[in-house]
């Protein structure tokens, strides 16, 4: 059986009175009770999730979180922390030539492709190439994401940033 108690304090009352206004205040001579019952109380709300920002926002590129990457004629790695990862940037190459562009995932081992990039030469139309990209990634350990281009005129250019750690726990940016 629950117990009732009376809870007669001038700082409650105040603290009430601040953080409900819509209430109007309680008249004088009111008191404020407490039980022993236990009442529970389920928050599904973002914050209580432990996140006050919203789904969007939370993969945001920020100055401080940020790691830019410019490859070109080379292979690179980009990043090789444990993690989710948003990739995000641009191919650009020239229509002169057979060039190419990867970016890819490797454990150590082996080498898999995420995105591949190939221009075929071409006499009739020499400008460039613009191709964006934005994914995630996932990265465990001893993984690594590298990023290739296979002349002087190809170029990956972009950055990554780290939104989640590997057991989903969000990374603020």
């Amino acid at each position: 059986m629950a117990e009732e108690f009376t809870i007669n304090s001038a700082a409650i009352e105040s603290k009430i009175n601040q953080l409900l206004p819509s209430q109007g205040g309680f008249a004088p001579g009111v008191d404020f009770s407490a039980s022993t019952m236990v009442i529970p109380i389920v928050d599904l709300t973002e914050t209580a999730e432990g996140s006050s920002l919203r789904q969007d926002l939370q993969t945001a590129f920020s100055h401080g979180t940020i790691t830019e990457f410019n490859i070109s004629n080379a292979t690179t790695t980009i990043v090789n922390t444990t993690g989710y990862w948003r990739v995000f940037g641009n191919y650009c190459g020239q229509r002169n030539a057979a060039t190419g562009s990867r970016l890819q995932i490797n454990d150590g081992s082996t080498t898999k492709f995420i995105t591949d990039f190939v221009i075929q030469g071409t006499s009739s139309f020499q400008g460039p190439l613009l191709v964006p990209f934005d994914f995630i990634i996932k990265l465990e350990a001893g993984d690594s994401l590298e990023g290739e281009t296979s002349s002087t005129t190809t170029l990956l250019k972009g950055s990554v940033r780290q939104i989640a750690d590997l057991s989903g726990n969000l990374v603020n940016p």
